[in-house]
């Protein structure tokens, strides 16, 4: 937006601070000394602004700090008031008033300003160079945030100029590449709080010593490797941050700093633990050396020490540790070393936490009185340590994924333990309970348990959370010793055993039962007299079993809000839409038929998945019911056989999508079974964390941005890097502070490879994961970039003075390294992807693609083995996720299963003797009618579709500007009258006459001027296209090749099909495509012949300019689309006619009584067509070819 000025220009932000203003008289002082003058008086911000009526626009005035001052009213004139500043040498103007309202207004208005206190000024995030210059004139302000700005020193407002700052106490510098300490800093004595972090500091200035009132200094994130003597002198200094520098030892200055009682040192270079020097330190309590390059311990003197408190050494390379003559150790952090062995001192001892390491031994004494809280997951265990069953106060024990064989009967039956953790391990059995214990949590999956203990519910009866699953249980212990149950068990997780029917019974005795998980068991009935009992139920999990039935005792459960059964054979519709919580219900992959639905459905019900029930028909009025529901699941008509469809017999995929407890679903899928002219597929899943929004985008965009980026290279290193940095590009503002995961495998023939068929690419950046399953066993295809999984990124990320919190995250945001998205945290985050090529082989059998929750509740193997003998790959995705959240996920967890056959028996070529139908004359109506479009991508399957009322996957698509166009290819609408091309599968793909070469330009053009589809300068409609008089307006893209001539063009098949005369006349192939889908379709490649390390012009801005559609193409490859018209041959109905599109009330449907007759007329009509003329035959071997895509 202009803005006009008539006189000198202000800035605006200074008349939206301007409260009041006029001309009045004024007088300066409390005396009489002074004269009354008419002056200017603007009451701004927090200042009395005064200046002469004559220079009032030439910056001469006096400014008034009104701030903590006063605001009196002259007795001895009437309308009169006196402003005086706040301080020793206050100064006070009076002013008189003409009328009593505006004495008023400007009594009201300043009295709320003297009445208040700026302290805190927060310009964070502004590219500051300088401070405002107004600024200064308040002399309240005690804290001054300037994180993240461009703060230069010598400048009007600039850091020299801060010691005006009289009152100031704390002061925030960090991230603002200042290069060196500004030295002024220190002349800021009433400084208590000074953050200078991610500055790149090599050194400090010994002035800082002068800074006698300093309590905080913050410089994590420089390149410090030693720190001033002078620093000593600040002895109030209380806390000192020198984390993600570049010390390679403990500094001595340490020693003078009494009051520091913290050795923050994480993310530097040491190499050496020597607690000689911690020993000089005995005001030190903590000392935090995590994520250093500790190797090994250097103890000089056997003597103790008796201060240190608190340690923490993790991500480091430990390899054995003793820290035993640390007698008051009470908190100890070593996880993520390479520990074989473990030695502390157990007097004071109250936590450990020792998981990922390769720990055989940990050795405690003497045992520890005081624990509470141990934690020995992932390491090579295997018996639980003897002094840990001593403890006498352990609340918390967790020894999962170790090589335990048995529980010992001491720590079952701790009289303290609450919290037990045992699975993944080779327990085979559990001790019987004899007394009661206070037991709350026990997690006991993945073993070996074929039973339970009988006394199990009798005696542990505060257990609330149970986790038996992926065992061998074959039933459950009764919780009833008498009448009445005493049970207070909450949460059952049971999936993956081996129940049958008769542990259903021993459910009732658990009526507080909440969420229950049953799934993938033997169950074939569940009793409704049981399942009445339930009556707290809130989550019900019975999918994978062999249920023909839900019982109609359900509607009893009035508190159940999620009910998954998928899996099943259950043909009968279940009584749940009149559950007044109801909200998930998932009935996919069985044998429903029909659903008898009440009046009305409950409000609450947002996702209905009734996907994989092949024999379900839904009527309109039914589908008219399910309209309000937030997502709701079916699968597609079958859509007719055409060429698009031949390439399903190599691939075909199955997608899941859970929310699990989260409010909101931060997962989005991508899948295309027919990827470039139907002779590939691209797979791809893109996680948020914790945003839904950035997941959408790509799935929208990123198909479309790989099809571009094919066409202009064949290394496949190189479109897909190039995909997903254009892609990152695209997310515009919504990537600028969001981020998500992305995984993106595509299929293509394999040209380099001649023993392969086909060959997968995968990319990949984030926590998203790709499996291949090769002779049933996994191959990972992709790469974990988080820093606890990934050293080298941590490395990377260290190196460039990034601050890594103590959860584990950049800058408190993201564990992960690289994504797409969160650009302000570069160069920390990075789009650039991991990339991957595999050749395909026939002992490749099927691929998995999961978010970060899957796989981590689920190994490689596991999952493999879970999914390889099912044989629908829906069931096997939504298989994989119900695994993963009765294995404790509680996250938004998603998984796609896409099966492979691409051996050569797989081929449906017809020169390899399989002859397909196809459509002759008008027999089959699919070839007029368009299939069905979805309006979001299929969560289940390649055939679901998806009816959401929230945006649309087109609508999402447009806001941010795709660059390539995602499109169907469709049977022409006049494919009954020519003759059909030979059939080719992906394997033997038919071989191209010409390069194609895509115009990225884009056009919309409109029939507005006649209702049968013509132009104003056409003369008959397009031969062979039926219009129905609507109205169409149709996006083209215009696609330009020169044809070569038919001498140098390869020698056709003697089954390949000639073109007809008249096409070949017309030198025009005129193609009618709709727009794609996400879920499925088909996507047109379009290959240049140019060299593969060309830049692609969608990278980058620099080399082309950018269209309205929000692609960039090179300036020498954009060409104007009226001289491609004006240059192309005419034809005599115009070379951009569009036809009215056909709706699908529309259809031309002939009964099979008369398809003889309408074949006969079509026929006729064909024969009865004029001749082309020799001499227009003879022109089209030179003929420029034009493909008009609608």
């Amino acid at each position: 937006m202009l803005r006009f000025y008539g006189e000198k220009p202000c800035q605006m932000d200074h008349l939206d601070r301007i409260l009041l203003s006029g001309i009045y008289n004024v007088r300066k002082g409390k005396t009489q000394l002074h004269k009354w003058a008419e002056r200017l008086v603007v009451l701004c911000g927090t200042c009395l602004i005064v200046s002469s009526v004559k220079d009032c626009q030439t910056g001469k005035m006096h400014i008034l700090p009104l701030v903590g001052g006063k605001v009196e009213e002259v007795k001895r004139r009437q309308y009169c008031l006196a402003f005086s500043s706040a301080g020793a040498q206050a100064q006070t103007y009076h002013v008189s008033f003409e009328t009593l309202a505006e004495y008023q207004r400007w009594q009201r208005q300043s009295s709320k300003v003297v009445s208040q206190r700026i302290s805190t000024v927060d310009l964070s995030c502004h590219s500051l160079e300088e401070v405002p210059e107004h600024l200064f004139y308040s002399q309240d302000i005690t804290y001054l945030n300037l994180r993240h700005n461009f703060m230069q020193l010598e400048r009007p407002g600039g850091l020299d100029t801060f010691y005006k700052f009289s009152q100031l106490k704390g002061l925030n510098l960090s991230h603002n590449k200042l290069g060196s300490f500004p030295v002024l800093l220190c002349e800021i004595s009433t400084l208590t709080e000074l953050n200078l972090s991610c500055n790149g500091f090599h050194d400090l200035p010994s002035q800082i010593g002068n800074l006698l009132n300093l309590q905080t200094l913050c410089l994590d994130g420089n390149f410090l490797t030693t720190l001033p003597e002078e620093l000593g002198n600040l002895q109030q200094l209380s806390s000192l941050g020198i984390s993600f520098n570049n010390f390679s030892q403990i500094p001595k200055v340490y020693e003078k700093l009494t009051m520091l009682d913290k050795v923050v040192m994480a993310g530097n270079q040491l190499e050496v633990l020597n607690l000689e020097v911690l020993n000089c330190m005995s005001h030190v309590k903590h000392v935090d050396l995590r994520m250093n390059h500790l190797k090994t311990m250097v103890i000089e003197n056997l003597e103790g020490n008796k201060y240190i408190t608190h340690m923490d050494l993790r991500d480091n390379q430990l390899t054995d540790l003793d820290l035993s003559s640390l007698c008051n150790l009470e908190q100890l952090h070593c996880e993520r070393n390479q520990l074989r062995e473990l030695t502390l001192s157990g007097f004071s001892l109250r936590t450990l936490y020792a998981n990922s390491n390769r720990l055989t031994a940990v050795n405690v004494y003497p045992v520890p009185s005081l624990l509470t809280s141990l934690e020995l997951s992932r390491n090579l265990l295997e018996c639980v340590p003897d002094w840990a069953c001593e403890a006498k106060k352990i609340e918390i024990l967790d020894v999962s994924y170790n090589l335990l064989t048995e529980i010992p009967m001491r720590i079952l039956s701790s009289l303290s333990l609450r919290k037990l953790m045992v699975g993944h391990n080779h327990v085979q059995n559990l001790p019987a309970l004899v007394e009661h214990i206070p037991l709350e949590v026990l997690d006991i999956q993945h073993n070996l348990l074929t039973r339970l203990p009988d006394t199990l519910f009798s005696k542990a009866l505060n257990l609330r959370y149970l986790n038996a699953s992926a065992n061998s249980l074959e039933s459950l212990p009764s919780a009833c010793t008498g009448e009445e149950s005493l049970s207070a068990l909450q949460l059952l997780y049971l999936t993956n055993n081996l129940l049958t029917d008769q542990c259903v019974p021993v459910l009732v005795g658990h009526p507080h039962l909440r969420i229950l998980h049953l799934a993938n068991n033997q169950l074939q009935t569940f009793p409704a007299s049981k399942l009445n009992k339930l009556e707290q139920l809130e989550e019900l999990n019975l999918s994978g079993n062999k249920l023909k039935t839900i019982p109609t005792t359900i509607a009893n459960c009035k508190r159940l809000h999620t009910l998954v059964a998928h899996s099943n054979h259950i043909s009968i519709f279940p009584e749940i839409l009149q559950l007044p919580q109801i909200q998930f219900v998932d009935l996919s992959c069985n044998d429903l038929t029909e659903i008898l639905i009440p009046e009305s459905l409950p409000a609450t019900l947002q996702d209905l998945d009734l996907t994989g029930n092949t024999n379900l028909v839904l009527e309109h009025k039914t589908l008219d019911t399910f309209s309000h529901i937030t997502t709701l699941k079916i699968d597609q008509k079958p859509l007719p056989t055409t060429d698009s469809t031949v390439t399903s017999t190599f691939w075909s995929h199955g997608l899941a999508e859970m929310a699990g407890q989260r409010n909101k679903l931060c997962i989005s899928a991508l899948a295309v079974d027919n990827f470039a002219e139907g002779v590939g597929a691209v797979y791809g899943m893109f996680d948020g964390d914790r945003n839904e929004e950035l997941p959408r985008l790509l799935q929208c965009t990123m198909a479309d941005v790989l099809l571009e980026e094919v066409q202009q290279s064949t290394n496949d290193t190189v479109f897909m890097a190039h995909t997903f940095l254009v892609s990152h590009r695209k997310l515009g503002m919504a990537g600028q502070k969001l981020g998500s995961s992305a995984l993106l495998c595509y299929i293509r023939p394999d040209t380099a490879d001649p023993t392969s068929s086909f060959s997968l690419t995968v990319a990949n950046v984030g926590t998203c994961q790709a499996v291949l399953c090769r002779s049933g066993k996994p191959l990972p295809l992709s790469k974990v970039f988080s820093l606890e999984q990934d050293p080298e990124e941590a490395q990377r990320v260290k190196d460039q003075k990034a601050i890594i919190t103590e959860d584990n995250k950049v800058n408190g945001v993201t564990c992960c390294t690289r994504l797409l998205g969160c650009t302000y945290l570069y160069p920390w985050i990075l789009p650039k992807p991991h990339i991957s090529s595999t050749p395909l082989t026939i002992q490749d059998e099927l691929l998995i693609l999961g978010n970060k929750a899957l796989w981590e509740h689920l190994s490689y193997t596991e999952a493999v083995n879970a999914v390889c003998h099912v044989q629908d790959p829906l069931a096997a995705a939504k298989k994989l996720c119900t695994l993963a959240q009765s294995y404790g996920c509680q996250d938004n967890v998603g998984a796609m299963v896409v099966y492979l056959n691409v051996g050569e028996e797989g081929c449906t070529c017809e020169m390899n003797g399989l002859t397909l139908p196809g459509p002759v004359g008008f027999a089959s109506t699919a070839a007029i009618k368009d299939p069905p479009k979805p309006t979001t991508p299929s969560s289940s399957s390649g055939i679901a579709s998806e009816f959401s009322s929230e945006m649309s996957t087109s609508e999402v698509s447009s806001e941010v500007g795709s660059t390539a166009s995602d499109e169907h290819n469709t049977v022409g609408l006049d494919a009954g009258l020519l003759s059909r091309p030979e059939r080719r599968c992906s394997l033997h793909p038919t071989p191209t006459s010409g390069v194609f070469q895509r115009q990225p330009s884009c056009a919309t053009f409109s029939s507005n001027q006649s209702d049968n589809g013509l132009d104003s300068d056409d003369d008959q409609p397009v031969e062979g296209v039926m219009t129905n008089g609507s109205k169409v307006e149709v996006e083209v893209d215009i696609h330009c090749c020169r044809g070569r001539q038919l001498e140098n063009s390869p020698t056709l098949r003697e089954n390949s099909p000639t073109p007809c005369l008249e096409e070949r006349a017309r030198g025009l192939v005129f193609g009618i495509r709709r727009q794609n889908s996400v879920s499925s379709g088909i996507l047109l490649p379009v290959s240049k012949d140019k060299t593969e390390l060309q830049k692609s012009p969608s990278t980058s801005c620099l080399y082309g300019k950018k269209l309205s559609n929000g692609s960039i193409v090179p300036l020498g490859d954009s060409l104007n689309l009226i001289e491609v018209a004006t240059e192309a041959p005419r034809k005599k109905t115009g070379y951009f006619a569009a036809p009215a599109q056909l709706e699908p009330e529309d259809q031309f449907v002939v009964p099979r009584d008369l398809e003889e007759e309408v074949k006969e007329q079509m026929k006729h009509h064909q024969e009865s067509r004029p001749e082309p003329d020799s001499s227009e035959e003879g022109r089209t071997e030179l003929a420029e070819e034009f493909d008009t895509a609608l």
